[in-house]
């Protein structure tokens, strides 16, 4: 369902694989290894997902995510495909230093994607799982807070979708600042 919402993927190898962690995530998107020299349009990539996923002590697992946060959740790591699609080869290698080391950059490349998401009209998708993730009891303040610095909050988010819908013309994030 959120792969529709992105018809310029229709050629680009996207694989979506469950694995057992993802590192400290939900959902991790990131360009197949074997494909990295590739140019950018044979580019492949893999979204991986958690079947469980933990924050702290406390567990999740896919089956109790709302459908409709799922999809968000994917519409955002599609968005960084769509950002990564833009970078050679030598930029990703920079890119993936930085996004090491850069706590701006992190915020720069996860708004971004957040923003493609919106862009592509999964808008009210990514709010639904802001809401999840932001007003779920069972989650950590400290998770939460991460959430609100790195990431669009709820109301960037509803002002990206009420600007484009005012003009018909996608804003960006420069608009938001």
């Amino acid at each position: 369902m959120a792969l529709s919402f992105y018809p310029e993927l229709a050629d680009t190898e996207v694989e979506f694989k469950y694995n057992d962690m993802v590192r400290k995530n939900f959902m991790q998107a990131q360009p197949k290894w074997k494909s990295i020299l590739s140019s950018r349009k044979k580019r492949a990539y893999i979204v991986l997902i958690s079947k469980k996923f933990k924050v702290e002590d406390n567990h999740f697992t896919i089956e109790e995510v709302p459908n409709d946060v799922l999809i968000g959740w994917l519409g955002h790591e599609l968005g960084h495909v769509m950002d990564y699609r833009s970078r050679s080869t030598l930029g990703m290698l920079f890119f993936g230093l930085k996004y090491l080391y850069s706590p701006a950059h992190i915020k720069e490349v996860e708004r971004a994607a957040d923003d493609y998401a919106v862009k592509h009209g999964m808008g009210n998708y990514i709010l639904k799982t802001k809401d999840f993730i932001l007003n779920n009891t069972s989650l950590s303040d400290d998770y939460k807070n991460h959430m609100r610095k790195f990431y669009l909050s709820p109301e960037e988010i509803t002002d990206l979708i009420n600007r484009y819908a005012k003009t018909g013309k996608k804003p960006s994030m420069k608009e938001m600042s």
